[in-house]
């Protein structure tokens, strides 16, 4: 017989709708692809009874309450709700939501969040001493608040321990073809990724977005015009001291400089848009690696494989089998 893997997820008043069902749909397709042994169990848990309006304004109708979540469950799993501040988001901590997943995470063999329901599950205590993510957008918000969480904004997951915390929106579908990799197996969570039409599967070491909007807008406009001038040229000289003249700064000013406004240095900061290039190259061409090198400034295939393993572990082939996107 096929093991009951009960699957909780939280709804409350304004939360993002693709949080929820994404997840779920994620859960009943690992069913139909391992004819229903997966044997995954999801309800929706409310905090009263009666229907749950989403930030979407779609309805969903919890199957029990907060206070009907007895016993073990395979997994626990909290979305995000947010409001906008000064046409910011500002993540919600639902007070209702933080008590009853404080007495009912230990109950759960995992508990995972999506985007900013990672604020929810540190406001429970339950991310302290942990390495966590959220929607890069809060990611600021969550470290500011609670000291006590390694917050890192970059990737698409994370797992410490038993609690795992995603990113924001789409992302709730990968974190969760993850935890159907941990339960049964790549194969099944690629089958599932196939019928949903996706990357085939993420690795949670992706970037969240793009190095250009990775950093926020700087307060000189000439960087930010710099920084649109080096996505253009990859492949031409982007050495510290050919940037610095652009710019008409001497090289250790505009080293200084630059490193105020975009946090990193200008070598670091070409490599890392360097190898964001080639990525998107490896995805989408069949090209030699030595003319994806050369195409995104690189030089060589050796630097190509020592950039890769640097910014996200993994070699050009390993990442061009995983996540190409072409026939």
């Amino acid at each position: 017989m096929a093991t009951t893997r009960r699957v909780v997820i939280a709804v409350f008043p304004d939360v993002d709708l693709l949080d929820v069902t994404g997840p779920a749909e994620v859960f009943m397709l690992a069913n139909r692809a391992t004819r229903g042994a997966a044997g995954y169990r999801v309800q929706l848990a409310g905090p009263a009874p009666g229907e749950v309006r989403t930030a979407a304004g779609v309805r969903l109708a919890p199957d029990v309450t907060f206070a009907e979540v007895t016993g073990s469950l395979d997994t626990l799993l909290v979305p995000g709700a947010v409001d906008l501040h000064r046409d910011r988001p500002v993540a919600r901590i639902d007070r209702d939501v933080v008590a009853w997943l404080t007495e009912t995470a230990p109950l759960a063999r995992r508990v995972a969040s999506v985007c900013v329901g990672a604020h929810l599950l540190a406001a429970a205590g339950l991310l302290d001493g942990k390495t966590a993510t959220t929607h890069w957008s809060t990611a600021a918000q969550l470290a500011a608040e609670h000291p006590a969480v390694r917050v890192d904004p970059d990737p698409i997951f994370v797992r410490c321990g038993k609690v795992w915390t995603g990113a924001g929106i789409s992302a709730c579908m990968d974190l969760s073809l993850a935890l159907v990799a941990e339960d049964l197996g790549e194969e099944v969570a690629l089958a599932v990724a196939r019928q949903l039409v996706m990357y085939l599967k993420r690795q949670g070491g992706q970037s969240q977005f793009s190095v250009p909007l990775s950093r926020p807008p700087a307060a000189r406009r000439d960087i930010d015009e710099l920084r649109m001038f080096i996505a253009d040229h990859l492949d031409g000289d982007l050495s510290t001291t050919a940037l610095a003249a652009r710019m008409c700064l001497s090289e250790r000013h505009f080293a200084r400089v630059f490193r105020r406004e975009t946090g990193i240095t200008p070598a670091a900061y070409v490599e890392a848009a360097r190898v964001e290039a080639a990525r998107r190259l490896l995805e989408s061409t069949d090209e030699p690696l030595d003319e994806v090198a050369a195409a995104c400034g690189l030089g060589s295939v050796e630097t190509l494989h020592r950039s890769l393993r640097k910014q996200i572990g993994t070699t050009p082939a390993a990442y061009r089998r995983r996540f190409r996107t072409t026939v």
